[in-house]
């Protein structure tokens, strides 16, 4: 993603092709991170374009893997996940694809992410209570072939950022 274009950063997507974004593309980004839901004639009526132009371009922008899916966003202390941590895994060299499939599995378990560092696991666990992560952590996470140690970090409080190129 480092790589420039006259254009903004081109983008690597799910077919592993580099989709090249313009103004436009960012624009209709930038509106559907704000309401996944809006019509194809409202998103058009935002970005200055015609309806068959942003469906073109939605439609592309899918096909491409620039985006992804459409879904809502949860707050999760008011849906019951009133607690959250990361998790910081030391696996075993050569064990990712497995430890990652088995973590995939682990209820809770929102997100994962393959680290360089002193850590080679980084996961996002959202849990009702201290208990439950608890049990997450010692009685799933810990018990994974190829899993050698984790170490838990609470999160005490949390926000999206401001300056991300889609928000």
């Amino acid at each position: 993603m480092g790589q420039e274009t006259v254009n903004g950063p081109a983008v690597t997507s799910a077919t592993g092709r580099s989709a090249q974004l313009d103004e436009v593309d960012r624009r209709l980004l930038d509106e559907l991170t704000r309401d996944g839901r809006m019509s194809i004639r409202t998103l058009a009526e935002r970005v200055h374009v015609s309806r068959t132009n942003a469906y073109a371009r939605v439609e592309r922008l899918v096909r491409d893997g620039v985006i992804t899916g459409f879904a809502a966003r949860v707050a999760p202390e008011p849906a019951g996940l009133g607690t959250s941590a990361y998790i910081a895994l030391t696996i075993r060299q050569n064990t990712w694809r497995e430890v990652s499939a088995e973590l995939a599995q682990v209820r809770y378990v929102e997100h994962v992410a393959l680290l360089s560092g002193e850590h080679d696991v980084l996961a996002l666990v959202r849990a009702p209570d201290n208990a439950t992560l608890r049990d997450v952590v010692l009685d799933r996470v810990q018990r994974i072939a190829g899993v050698l140690s984790t170490r838990s970090w609470l999160v005490f409080e949390e926000y999206d950022g401001v300056n991300s190129p889609w928000s």
